[in-house]
């Protein structure tokens, strides 16, 4: 396991403590948001507060990946992203894209992003050669199928043996382009391709991927269908299942946690924190 963890122009210790991941959704069709930060104004109102509330990384999304979500052209994603890019970039933390279109990687990177966060796990052609020279962190993330197609009945032998099999195959991909370990994390995809029961075997499988990739780890969980299934609550009312689950993925093991609550979160793993 690295020590640090490489984000562009940030470099973090590992073993420190978690690091909280704010939601920056700038799409007009969030399934969490509703597309309330779509305007470049909101998103940067909404950064600034995510700063305040103690976050450590922002992560932009421009094209909803919701369940059934369909693709959006390139030139509609740069339009969404990039002016966010530009906007955040100096405000001291790093700034996370969440794409998988090599054209937006490379834009993003240009315009100064930090790292880029793939549910595609860099598989799409181009996508290595983007990002390889950059000091980029690299989220590689498992997905079975696309936004489109991966609830239609996902399957698996063994959920957690087969996400970190294609998590090792990725990594060895990365690795052999020249893309150095203590760039790259990797995320189990929570809710991409996997039923409520694949999610939380993956969610107590956390640290066993953990080990067996030698990296650091991050959890999504927040507001997902995964919530909705253990606490029967609407979207909006979500916030403590997400806690709950935010604070069982660290307690696995999770490096980062990726939520739409930040500051709540970072309440919560505080006083996880002084307990631990």
């Amino acid at each position: 396991m690295p020590s640090s963890f490489q984000c562009g122009r940030y470099s973090f210790a590992l073993a420190r403590r978690p690091l909280v991941m704010g939601v920056l959704n700038v799409t007009p069709d969030s399934f969490s948001e509703g597309g309330h930060f779509h305007g470049l104004e909101f998103a940067l109102v909404r950064a600034e507060e995510m700063i305040s509330e103690g976050v450590d990384l922002i992560d932009i999304g421009g094209e909803s990946s919701r369940p059934g979500a369909p693709a959006l052209p390139l030139d509609d994603e740069l339009a969404r992203v990039i002016p966010v890019v530009y906007a955040l970039r100096d405000l001291g933390k790093p700034v996370s894209v969440d794409t998988y279109k090599p054209g937006v990687m490379r834009e993003a990177i240009l315009a100064g992003a930090d790292m880029i966060n793939d549910i595609n796990g860099f598989r799409a052609p181009g996508a290595l050669e983007a990002v390889a020279d950059s000091d980029c962190a690299l989220c590689v993330m498992h997905m079975q199928n696309t936004p489109e197609t991966m609830q239609h009945n996902p399957a698996y032998k063994d959920v957690a043996a087969e996400v970190i099999a294609f998590l090792q195959a990725r990594v060895a991909a990365m690795t052999a382009a020249g893309i150095a370990r203590e760039r790259i994390c990797v995320d189990p995809g929570f809710g991409f391709g996997k039923s409520v029961e694949h999610n939380f075997d993956l969610l107590r499988a956390v640290g066993r991927i953990k080990r067996e990739l030698g990296l650091p780890l991050l959890a999504g969980v927040s507001r997902k269908s995964m919530i909705g299934a253990a606490t029967g609550k609407p979207v909006e009312q979500r916030l403590a299942g997400s806690l709950a689950g935010a604070l069982a993925a660290v307690a696995h093991g999770a490096a980062l946690v990726r939520v739409h609550d930040v500051a709540e979160t970072v309440d919560a793993l505080k006083v996880w924190q002084a307990a631990h």
